[in-house]
């Protein structure tokens, strides 16, 4: 099993997976001019760009979650979450390391976002990415296969059992 480690948050993904730390300003190298997301996160079928925030994190207070919250249920957010998924995937294809098919994965550790926030804030996100491209565009290959957001819960209960996030503290259950 492959683990990585984002504020509180631990995820698990299966061992087969590769995973480089992408917003890591010594690796980057351009992150004075382009945002990244947190992981890249290499499997056998696909890529994916996976973004997490944290705002249940216990260093965290109340007043602080509640205005997370409400910029998560509005788009206030989307601009940031599609910079950063535009910018990664521009600085990975420069690099040449687009051969697969990337999903774009969204983990937000804030437990009382309800299943229609995480639908909401994904089909939102979906339509500021070129996902649904249409065919006149002639396009052969395409910049973003899927995109999802989670919170630790429904990440748990979607995803096999492979992949599983949990809080390093303990303080919430995941």
């Amino acid at each position: 099993m492959t683990r990585l480690q984002e504020g509180d948050l631990r995820i698990a993904l299966p061992s087969s997976a590769k995973v480089s730390k992408l917003d890591d300003p010594a690796t980057h190298g351009l992150s004075h001019c382009m945002k990244a997301v947190d992981f890249v996160v290499e499997l056998e079928d696909r890529t994916l760009f996976l973004e997490v925030k944290d705002p249940d994190d216990p260093r965290a207070g109340p007043r602080e979650r509640q205005r997370w919250a409400a910029r998560f249920k509005s788009d206030r957010l989307d601009q940031d979450l599609v910079q950063k998924y535009r910018d990664s995937f521009l600085y990975q294809w420069a690099l040449g390391r687009v051969q697969k098919p990337i999903h774009y994965w969204v983990l937000v550790g804030l437990e009382q976002l309800t299943e229609a926030d995480l639908l909401s804030r994904a089909d939102a996100l979906r339509r500021k990415l070129p996902i649904d491209v249409p065919a006149s565009t002639g396009w052969v290959r395409f910049p973003v296969a899927a995109c999802h957001v989670f919170n630790a819960n429904s990440w748990n209960r979607s995803l096999p059992a492979g992949y599983r996030v949990s809080r390093v503290t303990g303080a919430a259950s995941a």
